[in-house]
């Protein structure tokens, strides 16, 4: 009977292999897992991040126990998913153990279910390093730890939230920049800025209900002390604002496992070490912060290009224009985005004048638009996919609804004039309709407007900026950046573009004096002289 059942388990365990094998050679090879694997007795150094120091941006501080936390990352990820290493079982049980492990972490899931497994995670390190955490989890009823059976529960307090946002930053960052010269602690170098995150835990306690989206945002940070969001709701608003956080996990496991395989020569001549402290970066309306909430946010290959902005800053090569270079206007923004043909980012900050509130008041907002149709002058909205957000105080990233198709209006007015008998309006526009615009920027780029979203059918409801309400909120605009997605190839096209439109203008300003004749003779000569004296006598000569 022994024997029978024996051979009965083989079976349903080379099944559950073929299983366990398919299921995760959809996120990495399997030549590259069984290598893993044999060298898996020390997986909690293979899974450690790289030996350097991170800091705050002033006037911020850099939370004692968040180098601590880092340092326990490795070993407690090795020992929630991985407990037993190569050296003691390498056998087909310690494969399916290990296929099981990897599994758990980076196996495609539901939305929910990565988010729980990365707030497991970032509880044990917390607990390994001494930090100071208010989630827990509580494992299944039948006791076995298994994370499909059991639950994380809890509060993040403000600053737990921003922890837990600058720790999956740095998973980020090491597979985009595993080496940096000289950032280990006590080093030669200087430690790596943090990017600032405030407006997307500020983000969290407003869609919690934590902070009121009014005059609570204004002068609110993060090191405040103040009501902290329950882990359900924290997922809610990972899920509709932020989705790509669950990710994080998954992608910085197959990094290390990448890095553990690849070449330490190549690695490190791939990798750019000229700039670690990112300080000039943040001097641009897209700073590292606000580029890495919208690569959690979006769904499509731009995601890649903005988390790479997030860890090494955009190329100044991208940004197309810019309203303290290039001076404001609708034809200064014209002259510089005309011809290209690929996906933008639209960034401006601006401030409400309402009574004797102003700049200085701490009333500056921000807002942007990603488009993927590049720019046409046209009196009709025209575009296929667009997204609005919001990047300051606040981050919300209004997605399209589906129901109509007014993505953007870009209108000037050309050198061939014509009469209309009722103008359409000189601006940019996105959303809404024709006078009734979701955000409309006048010609002179002096004023925004931003209108109710009851006006709009192409975006998602919400507000764009704090205290909006539901009359139209004009507001001066401070600064207006346009950065180019589309890559060298985009810009290239561009380029050409511009240079034929140059030797056209060229052409058309040049006059051939020969094709007039004699001016002497000429049918102009004897109009312009009558025209001047036409009294004069003149004698017809026959």
């Amino acid at each position: 009977m022994g024997g029978s059942s024996s051979t009965a388990s083989a079976p349903a365990e080379a099944r559950e292999l073929r299983e366990q094998e398919a299921l995760a050679s959809a996120a990495l090879s399997l030549p590259l897992l069984r290598a893993v694997f044999s060298r898996s007795a020390d997986l909690a150094a293979t899974l450690s991040l790289p030996p350097t120091s991170f800091r705050s941006a002033p006037p911020l501080e850099t939370p004692a126990h968040f180098q601590d936390l880092l340092a326990s990352l490795g070993p407690t990820i090795a020992s929630l998913f991985f407990p037993r290493g190569a050296s003691e079982d390498a056998g087909a049980g310690g494969w399916l153990g290990f296929l099981k492990g990897f599994n758990s972490c980076c196996a495609r899931a539901r939305a929910s279910l990565p988010l729980a497994v990365l707030l497991r995670v970032y509880a044990a390190a917390c607990a390994a390093a001494g930090a100071p955490c208010g989630v827990q989890f509580r494992p299944g009823e039948d006791g076995g730890g298994d994370e499909e059976g059991g639950k994380v529960v809890g509060e993040l307090a403000p600053g737990e939230i921003a922890v837990l946002l600058s720790m999956c930053w740095v998973m980020a960052w090491s597979g985009l920049a595993p080496r940096v010269s000289g950032g280990e602690e006590g080093g030669k170098g200087e430690a790596v800025l943090l990017p600032d995150v405030s407006h997307l835990v500020l983000s969290a306690l407003v869609s919690a209900g934590a902070v009121a989206d009014d005059e609570g945002v204004w002068g609110w940070e993060v090191s405040g002390a103040g009501k902290g969001v329950s882990v359900q709701e924290f997922t809610s608003w990972v899920i509709s604002t932020v989705p790509g956080l669950g990710n994080c996990l998954s992608r910085y496991v197959q990094d290390r496992f990448r890095s553990s395989e690849s070449d330490p020569a190549k690695q490190e001549s791939s990798v750019s070490t000229g700039n670690t402290t990112f300080d000039t970066c943040d001097a641009y309306l897209l700073t590292r912060g606000r580029a890495w909430s919208i690569s959690l946010s979006v769904r499509n290959t731009l995601s890649e290009k903005f988390l790479s902005a997030s860890v090494i800053g955009m190329d100044t090569g991208d940004l197309l224009y810019r309203s303290s270079l290039h001076g404001k206007g609708l034809s200064r923004f014209w002259s510089c985005v005309e011809g290209y043909k690929g996906p933008a980012l639209i960034l401006l900050s601006a401030f409400s004048n309402s009574g004797s509130e102003n700049v200085d008041a701490g009333r500056k907002w921000g807002i942007g638009v990603l488009t993927e149709d590049g720019f046409e002058n046209k009196d009709t909205f025209y575009g296929s996919s667009g997204f609005l957000c919001a990047t300051y105080p606040i981050f919300r990233m209004l997605l399209p609804s589906g129901k109509e198709k007014n993505i953007m209006y870009c209108h000037l007015h050309t050198q061939l004039k014509t009469y209309e008998a009722t103008p359409k309006p000189l601006g940019l526009a996105f959303g809404g309709s024709i006078g009734n615009e979701r955000i409309f920027i006048d010609e002179d780029f002096s004023k925004v407007t931003i209108r109710h979203h009851a006006v709009d059918k192409t975006y998602q409801h919400g507000s764009l900026i704090p205290n909006q309400g539901y009359l139209p909120v004009e507001a001066s605009i401070l600064d207006f950046e346009v950065w180019g997605l589309g890559g060298q190839t985009t810009k290239r096209q561009q380029d050409i573009f511009k240079k034929r439109e140059d030797i056209f203008s060229g052409q058309r300003r040049k006059i051939d004096l020969a094709a007039f004749g004699n001016w002497e003779d000429s049918p102009e000569k004897m109009m312009m002289d009558m025209v001047s004296d036409p009294n004069k006598a003149r004698r017809e000569e026959r």
